[in-house]
């Protein structure tokens, strides 16, 4: 089959969108992964599909599936250029649209000057709802690598996060040390492992790995999860930077039981059409 597609990036974490409004899309593991591949296919990070809503009270609900195939609950990053493609496809004229996931409900508004703002709901610490596997909550876990011990802030953005506070994000053995986090026996369903250095209490530099997509550029729901694991330490207020490797993103977060509002750009690069077998 030929299938039509719009190539869009949020600070470099780059996406696939397709749009299954009108009739369902169905795409078997095998062909994700062929999409994603930045060789033989289109390449990028995760492949989003535009669905209708499942829900009265929400507009649409959107599907995202990470480069190696498997379906994941949620992506702060594609949220922000979601909206931007049901704008831009006249799919809607809402400035502010509600959007089921597989990690609930949030709501991306078009901002005057072109950014997006999400509402990614409020952050989950219960271990067993992240899931991670600890005997109680507590505010940091320790972490057992092969040869270390680490540190972590552990939440859920509507997928799991393992947040440790690094002195130098250029000098964080991401490659190596990232896959051993995200597969972690503690994580059932793995983790994307976020690491954060504070340059004061409203500016961090952030890398993370992400589960099934390895580092990527810029990661929202990432970036979501370092300001709170850095709020909950004492160590940031309540407005802050984040400096990532493609850009930065405005995150905001008023305190527990309270959502996180994330704030930044999203782009278009060009529309497609790719031959599937």
């Amino acid at each position: 089959m030929h299938l039509k597609f719009t190539k869009m990036h949020g600070l470099g974490n780059d996406f696939v969108v397709i749009d299954a409004t009108a009739a369902p899309v169905v795409l078997s593991p095998a062909q994700l992964r062929f999409i994603a591949d930045r060789h033989f296919g289109v390449g990028c990070d995760q492949i989003l599909l535009v669905e209708p809503a499942r829900s009265k009270d929400t507009d649409f609900y959107y599907r995202i599936f990470n480069a190696d195939g498997g379906e994941v609950e949620q992506c702060g990053n594609g949220a922000r250029c979601f909206v931007r493609y049901v704008h831009q496809r006249g799919l809607t004229n809402k400035t502010v649209i509600r959007v089921g996931t597989l990690g609930g409900v949030i709501e991306p508004r078009l901002e005057t000057d072109g950014q997006v703002t999400v509402n990614m709901g409020a952050p989950e610490f219960e271990p067993s709802r992240i899931p991670f596997k600890a005997p109680v909550r507590a505010p940091l876990y320790d972490l057992a690598l092969d040869k270390k011990m680490i540190k972590i802030n552990s939440l859920s953005m509507g997928n799991p996060h393992a947040v440790q506070v690094v002195p130098d994000v250029d000098a964080v053995p991401v490659a190596v040390e990232g896959p051993l986090i995200e597969s972690h026996a503690d994580f059932p369903q793995r983790v994307n492992a976020g690491y954060m250095q504070v340059v004061d209490r409203t500016h961090i530099r952030l890398r993370v790995y992400e589960r099934g997509a390895g580092e990527t550029l810029a990661c929202g729901t990432g970036a979501c999860a370092a300001v709170v694991a850095g709020i909950q330490r004492g160590l940031l207020d309540a407005r802050v930077t984040v400096s990532t490797r493609g850009g930065d993103l405005v995150i905001v977060w008023a305190g527990v039981g309270q959502p996180v509002l994330m704030t930044g750009p999203a782009v278009t690069v060009f529309d497609g059409e790719i031959a599937l077998t």
